[in-house]
Parts: structure tokens; sequence; C-alpha cells
């Protein structure tokens, strides 16, 4: 499996990452002739366009080196899609994503779900995901839904497990900056519901892989390596739901 670059979410690593990869800015701006016919509430193709929509926070995003054209679009924060040129190289090239945020601890939450809809391409190369953070980004916990191309996890196999209504085969590793806990689903899915509390009471109790942590943002999106010639990602509808 190739290895995960971290994702860089704050405005500190933001900034950081910026600096130490110039190409980014290389043809991150374009026109907004491949955003929906209708016109969306929001678009933006500049590398970190963000706004927020009924409680979503969207990012475009774009954060990894040789990266080539990206737009986003958003007529809410959970019905939204993009629309992305990456060169056929290998190496992530960003993660468009809607993110919520919990704030709080495992062990306070009574319950954490979410209810995913896309539409994704046939070619490219890129996986579906979750993105799982606790508040100090000490923890990442991807859930993979969907993958299509030359794509893999970072870390080792750790075997499968059923948790939230899903067989995920999990792998754990480290970046360096964090801990990472993937979970890749056994089957391609463009459409479910995913219970997100077990799995971290699986990675906490039953693994100990981590402390009673606080849950800051559960995002949803696109972690694409290439996607030549230009390809469409709709997420056609996305909750999050906490108790």
């Amino acid at each position: 499996m190739a290895p995960r670059t971290p994702h860089l979410r704050t405005a500190v690593h933001r900034i950081t990452k910026a600096l130490l990869a110039p190409a980014l800015a290389l043809g991150v701006t374009v026109g907004l002739a491949s955003a929906p016919a209708s016109a969306a509430v929001w678009n933006s193709c500049d590398q970190w366009g963000n706004t927020t929509l009924n409680g979503y926070t969207l990012y475009n995003n774009i954060w990894g080196s040789g990266a080539g054209s990206q737009c986003v679009w958003a007529n809410s924060g959970t019905d939204w899609g993009v629309w992305a040129d990456h060169p056929n190289t290998g190496g992530i090239k960003s993660y468009p994503n809607s993110k919520k945020v919990i704030n709080r601890t495992i062990t306070s939450l009574g319950s954490l779900s979410s209810t995913y809809n896309v539409t994704v391409p046939s070619a490219g190369a890129y996986n579906t995901s979750y993105d799982i953070w606790d508040t100090d980004y000490d923890y990442e916990i991807m859930l993979w839904v969907n993958h299509n191309g030359a794509v893999g996890p970072l870390g080792t196999a750790q075997g499968n497990v059923t948790l939230g209504g899903h067989t995920w085969s999990v792998y754990k590793g480290s970046n360096g900056a964090n801990e990472v806990f993937s979970f890749l689903r056994t089957s391609d899915s463009n459409s479910g519901t995913v219970g997100i509390l077990p799995i971290l009471k699986w990675i906490k109790d039953t693994k100990g892989w981590m402390g009673d942590e606080t849950i800051g943002d559960v995002q949803f999106g696109y972690e694409i390596t290439s996607s030549s010639g230009g390809l469409d990602f709709r997420t056609n509808n996305l909750t999050v739901s906490s108790g």
C-alpha cells in the first residue's frame, strides 16, 4: 500500500505547506465552467477556499505538491461537489471536504453517526472518506467508504472488524506528527449510514490505542491523488449528528 501524507488542517499548517510547496499555486484558480448548471450558493477555485453553510464548513483544501486545478461548489453544507483536474502522478493532491465540529469527549457522547450519498467517477485515483480528528490533532481516524486507482492507507494491516454497520480492513500507523487509524470498507459503497461512535470506542476500549480524546472535527470528502482531464465528485447528501 502506498503511504499517505498527513492532512494539514490548521492555519499554521496551511501556511507551512504553502511555503514548502510553491508548485501548489500553479493552476489552482480557474474558471467556474465546471460548476453545476444551476447556480450554486457558493463556489471557489482558491487553494484554501472555504465557507460555512448550515453548520458545516466547506473547504477546497488543495494541499499536496504537484496539484492541478480544482473548484468546489455547494448548495449547502450537505449538498456539494468538486471538479478536479490533477495530473496522473503519485501523492495526494487535495482533500476537499465538508466539516462538522463536535468538540465532545468519547465518553460524553451518547451517539455519533453519519449518512452519506455520493456520485464518484470510475476513473482517477482517490478515496471517499471520513477524516476524524481529536482537538489536539494527535489522532486521525480515516473511514474509507470507497476508493479507486493506486491509493492505499498508511501503516500495517490489523485484520478485519465489523463496526458501525460496516466491515472494515483496519490499518495502524504514524506519519510522524500523529497516529493514523484507517478503516477501509471491504467493498465499495456510494451511500449508507456509519455509526462512528462504536469505531471510536473500539479504538479506545478494545484496542487501547488512544484515551478519552475530545473529538473535534468530523470531515467527509475526497482524498484525490489523480483526476487527469477533469473529474466530478458529487456529495448528494451528507449528515453528521451527535447526541
